[in-house]
C-alpha cells in the first residue's frame, strides 16, 4: 500500500491531539499546568472527547463540577464546537458537518489506502508456524499461521517494516528417523496416504517408523549413527535429510496458501550445524554448564526457575547438540537482522522460552524475543472431532467449512451459475476458519463451533463479507460515487455515527498492533459492520435527494474502504458480491 501524505493518515488521533491542545491551554491559564488531565474517548452522545476536572479539586480548592462549568464555552478549533460541561466532565462536541469534511476528505486524500500509518524506522522480524515438517498441519496448531499471519498484516498496516520467517526444523531425531523411513520401508510397508500431497505421503514414513523404534529398540543405533555424522557436518546427509523436509513442507505450504498465508524467508536449522553456529554456542556454553549422566545443562535456578525445570541441557551424553542449543544460535542470529524479532508460540512452549530468556541473561545478553502465547484449537464432538482416532487436519476443516459454506449459499443464491456458488464458497468457508479463530484472545482456547463460523447475522466471517458486498452492490447501483457530495449534509444520527468508526480505523489499527492484539481488529470489523447495517437501514442512499445521496454515497464508499482493509487485515477476501 502506498505511504500516506503527511498528517492526514490519521483523523482521530489528529483530533485527539488537538483536544490535548486546547486542554493544555485552559491547565495553563488555570495554573495547573502540571496535572495529570488524560483526554479520553467520550460517549457517543457526548462528543468525541472529554476530560474530567477531579484531578483539579484539590488544587484550585473547588468541587469539580464547578470547574467544568467555568471551563465550558471556551473555543476549540473546528471541527468541534465550544466546549459543553456534562457534571464534572468537560466534552468536546463535534459540528456534525465539519466533523464529516474532515474525515471525507481524509479518506479521499487517502484512497484505498485509507489506515495505513507512516512507516516506521524498526525492522520487526515475525517468526510464526514454523511446524516440524514431518506431516500436514493440524487443526490444534492452526492458530499459529493464522495469527501470526493476521498480525504481521496488522503490523504492515500500522506502518511497520515486517519480515515473516518460518523457521524450518529440518535437525534432530524426528526429522532423521523420517529420512531413514524413506530410505528403508516401501510404500507397501506404510499403507496408502489420505490425499495426494507429500506431507500426506511422508507422515506415513514417520508414523511407520516411529512404530518399529518401539518394536525393536535396536534400530535407535542406527538412527543415533546418522544424527551423529549430521552432527559432524556431514553436509551430503544433511542435504538428504533437507530434500526430504522440504517435500513435507511444500505440502504444509500448499495448505496454507488455500488460507493465504505466506512467508517472506525460511531459516533451515540445518545451515546452523553445518556453518558451526551450533558449535560455537556449545563452546561458549561449556565453561557455564554442569554434567549429569554425559551430558551438560546450564543451572538456572538463579534466574526464576526450581528444580528439573532450571536444568537447560545443551549437548546430550552422545555429544550432540540439542532444540535448546539450536535455539540460542538462531535467535543470535536474528539479533543481526532486527530490531524487534516476536515468536507466535504454543503454549507448550512457555517453559522453553522461559529457559532461553534465562539463558541469554547467564550469558550476559540483554535482549530477548517478543513471545506472544496462544492457546489451542478444539472441536466439538462430531464429523470432525476425529480423524481414524488420531488428528484432525487443516485441510479437512477447510474442506467441510467449504462444503457448508456451499450449502448455505445454494439456499440463499439459487439464480447464481454453479461455478460462482463455488467460488463464493471457497472465501466464505475459508474466512470463516480464519475469522472465527482470530477473532478470539490468543490466551483463551477456541471451541470450534460451525454455527458460529458461518453464521451471516452474527460476529463471523460471512456477516463482514457480506457488509462489504452490501457497500460495493449500493456503489454499483448508482454507477459509483458521485464526487465528494456536501458533507455538511451528514447529520443523521446514523451518518455521524459511522463517520465516528471510519475515523477511528486508523487508530485502532495502530493500537492493536502496539499491542500484538489481533482480536481486537476483529472485534472492530464486527462492530463496524454493525454500525453500517444500522446506517443502510436507517439513511437510504440511493432513493434520496440529489444532494443527500451525493454525500451518502461517498460516505459508503469510505466505509467500504474501512470494510475491505480491515478484512485484509485479517485474511479475509473482501468480495464484491455475496
Amino acid at each position: 500500500m502506498t505511504p500516506p501524505p503527511a498528517g492526514v493518515h490519521d483523523p482521530w488521533d489528529s483530533l485527539r491531539q488537538a483536544a490535548e491542545a486546547v486542554r493544555d491551554t485552559i491547565l495553563a491559564d488555570l495554573g495547573a499546568a502540571d496535572a495529570a488531565v488524560p483526554v479520553s474517548e467520550a460517549p457517543e452522545s457526548k462528543g468525541l472527547f472529554a476530560f474530567p476536572a477531579f484531578p483539579l479539586a484539590k488544587a484550585l480548592r473547588r468541587a469539580p463540577n464547578e470547574i467544568a462549568a467555568d471551563i465550558a464555552g471556551r473555543p476549540a478549533p473546528a471541527p468541534f464546537s465550544a466546549l459543553v460541561a456534562e457534571g464534572p466532565y468537560v466534552n468536546f462536541r463535534e459540528d456534525p458537518g465539519a466533523f464529516a469534511a474532515l474525515v471525507l476528505a481524509s479518506v479521499r486524500a487517502m484512497g484505498e489506502s485509507y489506515g495505513v500509518s507512516p512507516e516506521r524506522p524498526e525492522r520487526v522480524l515475525l517468526e510464526h508456524t514454523s511446524i516440524n515438517p514431518t506431516g500436514p498441519i493440524h487443526v490444534g496448531r492452526a492458530r499459529n499461521p493464522i495469527y501470526g499471519d493476521s498480525l504481521a498484516r496488522i503490523l504492515r498496516l500500522a506502518g511497520c517494516r515486517v519480515t515473516r520467517e518460518y523457521l524450518v526444523n529440518d535437525v534432530g531425531k524426528q526429522m532423521v528417523l523420517q529420512y531413514w523411513a524413506t530410505k528403508n520401508l516401501s510404500p507397501e510397508d506404510v499403507g496408502p496416504p489420505d490425499r495426494k500431497k507429500d506431507d500426506y505421503r511422508l507422515v506415513k514414513y514417520y508414523q511407520k517408523a516411529a512404530a518399529l523404534l518401539e518394536e525393536r529398540p535396536e534400530l535407535n543405533a542406527e538412527v543415533m549413527e546418522l544424527i551423529q555424522r549430521f552432527e559432524r557436518g556431514d553436509a551430503a546427509l544433511a542435504r538428504e535429510v533437507r530434500q526430504v523436509s522440504e517435500r513435507v513442507l511444500r505440502g504444509i505450504l500448499e495448505s496454507l496458501a488455500r488460507i493465504d498465508v505466506s512467508y517472506d524467508s525460511f531459516f533451515w536449522e540445518s545451515d546452523l550445524i553445518l556453518d558451526g553456529r551450533v558449535q560455537n554456542v556449545i563452546e561458549r556454553l561449556t565453561p557455564r554448564g554442569r554434567e549429569e549422566d554425559g551430558a551438560r545443562y546450564l543451572d538456572l535456578s538463579a534466574h526464576g526457575l526450581e528444580g528439573d525445570a532450571a536444568k537447560y541441557f545443551f549437548v546430550t551424553r552422545h555429544g550432540t547438540s540439542l532444540y535448546t542449543t539450536r535455539d540460542i544460535a538462531y535467535h543470535l542470529d536474528k539479533m543481526e537482522r532486527c530490531d524487534v524479532a516476536i515468536n507466535v508460540l504454543g503454549e507448550d512452549q512457555k517453559l522453553t522460552f522461559q529457559r532461553l530468556k534465562a539463558a541469554f541473561r547467564l550469558l550476559g545478553i540483554d535482549w530477548a524475543p517478543e513471545t506472544l502465547f496462544y492457546a489451542f484449537v478444539g472441536l466439538p464432538e462430531g464429523r470432525l472431532s476425529t480423524r481414524k482416532g488420531l488428528v484432525v487436519y487443516l485441510d479437512d476443516l477447510l474442506d467441510e467449512a467449504v462444503d457448508r459454506a456451499y450449502a448455505e449459499v445454494s439456499k440463499r443464491r439459487e439464480d447464481l451459475p454453479e461455478a460462482r456458488k463455488r467460488e463464493i464458497a471457497e472465501f466464505v468457508g475459508v474466512g470463516a476458519v480464519r475469522y472465527n479463530i482470530a477473532r478470539v484472545q490468543a490466551e483463551k482456547r477456541i471451541l470450534f463451533r460451525w454455527e458460529e463460523a458461518l453464521n451471516f447475522e452474527g460476529s463471523s466471517a460471512p456477516f463482514l463479507q457480506y457488509a462489504h458486498a452490501r457497500a460495493c452492490g449500493i456503489l454499483d447501483k448508482a454507477g459509483g460515487p458521485a464526487g465528494p457530495g456536501d458533507p455538511r449534509l451528514l447529520v443523521h444520527p446514523g451518518e455521524r455515527r459511522l463517520l465516528r468508526w471510519i475515523a477511528k480505523f486508523p487508530s485502532s489499527v495502530r493500537d492493536a498492533a502496539d499491542g500484538r492484539r489481533v482480536h481486537q481488529v476483529a472485534a472492530f470489523a464486527a462492530d463496524f459492520a454493525s454500525v453500517f447495517n444500522e446506517f443502510y437501514r436507517d439513511c437510504p442512499v440511493l432513493s434520496s435527494a440529489a444532494d443527500v445521496r451525493a454525500a451518502r454515497l461517498a460516505l459508503v464508499d469510505a466505509a467500504r474502504i474501512v470494510f475491505r482493509n480491515a478484512l485484509g487485515c485479517l485474511g479475509l477476501k473482501a468480495p464484491r458480491e455475496m
